[in-house]
């Protein structure tokens, strides 16, 4: 469906082509909403709106979080692509608000919408350009281990079935008659704004705070240690964290106490070489602790003649 799109195109591609796709998908929605005056199809058009500002924060982020590790910031720039997903998150949410205003009022004033079968054709449109970019934007962040990227395309994938609903619900009112669905459509939408605009900023925090790595991950680093720490007699206090696309992982590595710093910084050696094989881009810092530093649980690496 993404056409090879998020294989081929780099981050700052794939982040400026996300600017000129949600623009191009808010006219087409302001102009559905425009020939119309239907509150669902204003709805639609308001996440549009979110779309346009988030795909600008992520351009900035993108390209700061590329930037190279200074004096000032040690271990990289990553984490200005959580900012970005959380200003999203936020301004997501504020959607959401507004809708709930202009829906509420239109059922209390009792508006009709002047629906037309050229608005929803317009409305479909913007819906199919968004399911493409939604594609190569998820596919996009996993491949480049991007949080903007990956919000992003999730909000759009959001934004789909948003738009989706809208439809069928504007078409049931052209069928039937009934206009109090329009605004009901419109409310509708806004709670599921409101649950992705949540997720998205819980996420996002989560990342701020440093949370571990993935079960799975944690998995795979375990397994290099066992394979590839022969002559190690203990690995313990194992800590990972991820900030954007970059990975952090650190452990102690309890060695006998006559061994030298020489025969210890080759099992170290080893090791960062089987980890960052496993996980590519990963940072490995490694702590070698004396015999007497032995605690009552941790991994045991398998000795060298079992490998």
């Amino acid at each position: 469906m993404s056409f090879g799109l998020d294989k081929r195109l780099s981050a700052q591609a794939i982040a400026t082509g996300t600017i000129i796709v949600s623009v191009v998908v808010l006219f087409l929605k302001l102009g559905a909403w425009g020939l119309t005056g239907s509150v669902a199809l204003f709805s639609d058009a308001m996440e549009s709106l979110v779309n346009v500002s988030a795909a600008v924060l992520a351009w900035f982020a993108v390209r700061y979080a590329q930037r190279p590790a200074d004096d000032g910031h040690n271990f990289g720039h990553h984490k200005a692509e959580y900012f970005s997903a959380v200003i999203e998150g936020i301004m997501i949410i504020v959607a959401a608000l507004l809708i709930v205003d202009q829906a509420i009022s239109a059922l209390v004033s009792g508006a009709d919408a002047a629906l037309t079968p050229l608005a929803l054709v317009v409305n479909a449109l913007a819906l199919l350009v968004n399911l493409l970019w939604a594609q190569v934007l998820m596919r996009s962040g996993r491949r480049l281990s991007s949080p903007a990227f990956t919000a992003g395309g999730r909000h759009l994938m959001s934004d789909v079935w948003t738009s989706a609903g809208v439809m069928v619900g504007l078409v049931l009112v052209l069928l039937t008659g009934w206009d109090v669905l329009d605004p009901v459509l419109a409310l509708l939408v806004a709670i599921n704004i409101l649950r992705e605009g949540l997720q998205v900023v819980s996420e996002s925090v989560d990342g701020l705070m440093d949370k571990a790595v993935t079960t799975e991950e944690q998995e795979t680093i375990q397994t290099a240690i066992l394979g590839a720490g022969g002559g190690a007699l203990q690995i313990h206090g194992l800590k990972t964290r991820r900030a954007g696309k970059a990975m952090f992982v650190e452990f102690h590595m309890v060695v006998d106490g006559a061994m030298s710093v020489a025969e210890a910084h080759e099992i170290c050696d080893r090791l960062e070489d089987e980890i960052e094989a496993a996980l590519p881009g990963v940072h490995v810092t490694i702590h070698v602790e004396p015999d007497h530093k032995l605690e009552d649980s941790g991994i045991e690496p398998l000795p060298p003649e079992a490998n």
